[in-house]
């Protein structure tokens, strides 16, 4: 809950006008690890020194955080929680924060509500509450918390050289800055390799087995699909469908049905093994890329050959930058992979995490966010 509440605050600077970048969240979020959050001084001396840069940017810091997080504390104590930093209210507003900063920037106390992470639910439990329990009203809060989520799998470096503070001087430049000096070489620029985002590789099983949780699971895929733009999507159970386009329909309930309709095996049969093969001849060289996080979403009940499936994960798992295999019967009283399918295929899976709850899918962002630049080792 902390780390959700920690990300909108983040927002909220950014709309601020101070410079913060996503990883400096995360820096924060491990930072807070090494400090009791229950002290308000503490946190508040560990978010400034990581997230202030400029002396004229304290002020507005110090409005924000006061109005962010006491706005927080209010709410996580009339609902009797304990996931925000407490201490004393501050009777302060934006009134002494410079005029140009205000006239640009969105009002803090409108952003602490508007921005503000709220607990998974109103009821307490709903955020440790399986999928297949869920109510009509509880998948609509649902929705709005996955709405929120930020889904980052981190950046590759590509091939090409563009400016910056890397280990390469950039002699065509020096060249060229050095005719305005008369030949003379002042400064010598530097160049570092271009940085893009990681492509998300979503394949989530529909078929009956996981009918109880197939809609939030499209609520997942749209979510993430919303918050980011490299992401091929698709839905397999005795054959695979790709829904990458239906999830770009504005609106969930429009993007349901549209996915609904590409989908001619709903509730049917798993073929994990073939779905997969499937993925790799007709797909493989356009979405698959040795950048690519695969997210593969199944309960491993599968009526294929498990020699099938395991040659498949296998190619899979060559083929990308990191394989995490998401099932949502983890967690559950008494369970084990023990399916043949399974215990063929998870020695090429790099992660195999639960997807049952809000929580699962909250630590599953945070996992995308913090995921190590080099990957497995090959």
């Amino acid at each position: 809950m902390l780390l959700a509440n920690l990300l909108a605050f983040g927002r909220l600077l950014r709309r601020l006008g101070l410079d913060v970048h996503p990883g400096r969240m995360l820096d924060v979020a491990e930072a807070l690890q090494y400090v009791d959050i229950r002290v308000r001084d503490e946190v508040y001396h560990a978010c400034r020194a990581l997230l202030v840069h400029r002396y004229e940017d304290l002020p507005i810091f110090d409005r924000a955080f006061d109005a962010f997080w006491n706005n927080r504390r209010t709410k996580v104590v009339r609902d009797g929680e304990h996931d925000a930093p407490t201490g004393t209210p501050v009777e302060q507003n934006l009134s002494s924060v410079p005029q140009e900063s205000r006239s640009e920037s969105p009002s803090v106390e409108h952003d602490a509500d508007a921005g503000a992470q709220p607990t998974w639910s109103d009821a307490a439990v709903l955020a440790s509450k399986d999928f297949a329990e869920y109510t009509a009203e509880e998948m609509a809060i649902a929705r709005r918390a996955l709405a929120r989520l930020a889904w980052s799998p981190g950046e590759r470096r590509t091939r090409r050289w563009v400016r910056g503070a890397g280990p390469r001087l950039d002699l065509r430049r020096a060249l060229r800055q050095s005719l305005r000096t008369g030949g003379d070489v002042v400064s010598l620029p530097r160049r570092e390799r271009r940085r893009r985002e990681r492509p998300i590789v979503l394949l989530c099983d529909v078929s009956g087995s996981m009918e109880r949780y197939s809609r939030v699971l499209l609520q997942f895929a749209h979510a993430i699909s919303r918050r980011h733009r490299l992401l091929e999507a698709f839905l397999f159970s005795t054959g695979l469908t790709r829904i990458t386009t239906d999830l770009r329909v504005r609106g969930l309930d429009a993007a349901v049905a549209s996915v609904s309709r590409s989908v001619p095996d709903w509730s049917g049969g798993t073929r994990i093994g073939e779905s997969l093969r499937q993925l790799h001849v007709r797909w493989s060289r356009r979405v698959l890329h040795s950048s690519s996080v695969v997210l593969l979403i199944s309960d491993g009940w599968d009526r294929g050959d498990p020699l099938v499936l395991r040659d498949q994960v296998a190619r899979l798992q060559r083929n990308c930058h990191r394989l995490i295999w998401l099932n949502p019967l983890i967690g559950t009283i008494d369970y084990a992979p023990l399916t043949r399918g399974l215990r063929a295929a998870l020695p090429f899976v790099d992660d195999f995490l639960p997807a049952r709850t809000l929580t699962n899918l909250a630590d599953l962002a945070v996992h995308l966010n913090t995921l190590a630049p080099a990957g497995r080792p090959r």
